[in-house]
């Protein structure tokens, strides 16, 4: 049986149908290109990441496994401090900043472990979610911190050791200030600096950008900022979110804390050859620091929470209120200088650290989580959740402001701790370079992925 309708052309309707099609397509094709959003919307694909496939995220990092021991020397017994560099692989370290506590050598009692707490490789690949990964070059290091931008380290004496560690990563092509001498003075506020060495063999090949200074121009700057804010800044929200708090109510005990305003790093940020900011907070939210919340003390004000849930809670607020501040200093200077300059902060996870830690003698293959720990050890994956939550939640909020969960190495290394406490990690061992490794492959790799990062790629 044929339809036969008066007027109908079946190849005209054809014609128009494919018109019709073709046109859709082309229409769909230009809103994706120019709404690319579209495609990674969490109404489309359900997740709340805002961002194309990257070659190695920050978890599928933390997911691999330490493999080993890998010697690099025939050496299987120390019987001297000065061992431990090649036990590392290290050529030097250009700091000389308490040089041999930093690298675990400061006690023959503990020579035992070496060479093997130095001799175990983080290993992690594609079955880990994680491609493209290059190998730690010093030299494309060194480049890329001098034609790139530099580092701006922000946080307490953990990322002070991560500073350490860098001096020795990128040795012999920095120099590093202040010098130290065995009884000179120190202050935990002075700024710490690694700066290019002129006799570098690698300076005849590299760009310096303009006004860059080789004696002047840190290419990373350590500042000792615990708690990211004031104490006063800290004491003025405390007071804007609970007003009703009793008049006897102090916030902070007397337990020395350093820290300083982004109203004084932020600029700081700025006005240097920096393109990159890495900031890591939570050792310090204590109850014993936080003394308003200590121990049998009595709720302060209005629905108060005790102990170290009130410091978490408030905790959310000032990180809150800290990417707000960092965020709008960002984008402010991104307005003054039309977007000329790529800058970007990144927060790392906070690394607790492990009760009784010199008994071990080997990496973990798993996280162990004790039934009871010292400090707010125990809490600190609460505190890293919560400041996660504030930056990943709503990705537009704060495009600058990345999070790098890759505190997993860490927490398997009970073995890789400095002699005299179970906090600071021991230079050498793999941990603190492993985030050198990694941020430094997450800023030249990974950023401008993001979709709502204004990191160019």
């Amino acid at each position: 049986m044929v339809l036969s309708v008066t007027g109908f052309n079946p190849r005209s309707l054809t014609v128009k149908v494919l018109f019709l099609g073709t046109t859709f397509t082309l229409l769909l094709l230009l809103y994706i290109n120019t709404n690319p959003s579209f495609l990674t919307s969490t109404s489309f694909r359900g997740d709340r990441f805002d961002r194309l496939p990257g070659t190695c995220p920050a978890r599928a990092y933390a997911n691999g496994q330490w493999t080993g021991p890998h010697y690099l020397t025939n050496d299987r017994i120390m019987t001297n401090e000065t061992q431990a560099l090649a036990f590392a692989g290290f050529e030097g370290c250009a700091s000389s900043r308490e040089f041999d506590w930093h690298l675990a050598s400061d006690n023959e009692e503990q020579f035992d472990r070496f060479p093997d707490a130095q001799s175990y490789r983080w290993t992690v690949g594609p079955k880990d979610g994680c491609e493209g990964l290059e190998e730690l070059n010093k030299e494309k290091m060194v480049r890329d911190m001098v034609e790139q931008g530099g580092w701006l380290l922000l946080g307490d004496s953990i990322t002070e050791g991560h500073f350490f560690s860098l001096s020795c990563v990128l040795y012999p092509h920095v120099v590093a200030t202040p010098v130290y001498t065995p009884k000179s003075y120190f202050d935990r506020t002075w700024p710490q600096n690694l700066y290019l060495n002129p006799d570098s063999p690698l300076v005849k090949d590299l760009y310096l950008p303009p006004g860059f200074n080789m004696t002047g121009t840190p290419l990373v700057t350590f500042r000792r900022v615990d708690l990211l804010l004031t104490k006063e800044e800290l004491v003025d929200l405390h007071n804007t979110l609970h007003p009703d708090t009793t008049a006897d109510f102090s916030l902070f005990s007397e337990e020395a804390v350093w820290s300083l305003s982004p109203t004084y790093y932020m600029p700081l940020f700025f006005e240097g050859n920096y393109s990159t900011m890495v900031v890591s907070t939570g050792g310090h939210w204590t109850t014993t620091l936080f003394g308003g919340y200590g121990k049998d003390k009595p709720a302060a004000f209005h629905g108060a929470k005790l102990g170290i849930d009130g410091v978490l809670d408030f905790f959310g607020h000032a990180m809150r209120k800290w990417a707000d501040d960092v965020q709008g200093a960002l984008k402010e200077a991104a307005r003054k200088d039309e977007g000329k300059r790529k800058r970007q902060v990144l927060v790392r996870a906070y690394l607790p650290g492990h009760d009784a830690c010199h008994g071990n003698k080997k990496p973990w293959k798993e996280v162990y989580t004790p039934l009871w720990a010292s400090y707010n050890w125990g809490s600190i994956w609460r505190y890293n959740e919560v400041f996660e939550n504030i930056i990943t939640d709503v990705p537009e909020k704060y495009p600058d402001l990345h999070y790098l969960a890759i505190e997993r190495p860490g927490r398997l290394r009970p073995d890789a701790h400095a002699t005299g406490d179970c906090l600071h990690i021991m230079v050498g061992a793999g941990v603190m370079e492993g985030w050198t490794h990694y941020i430094w492959h997450y800023v030249s790799k990974e950023l401008g992925r993001s979709r709502h990062s204004r990191v160019n790629t």
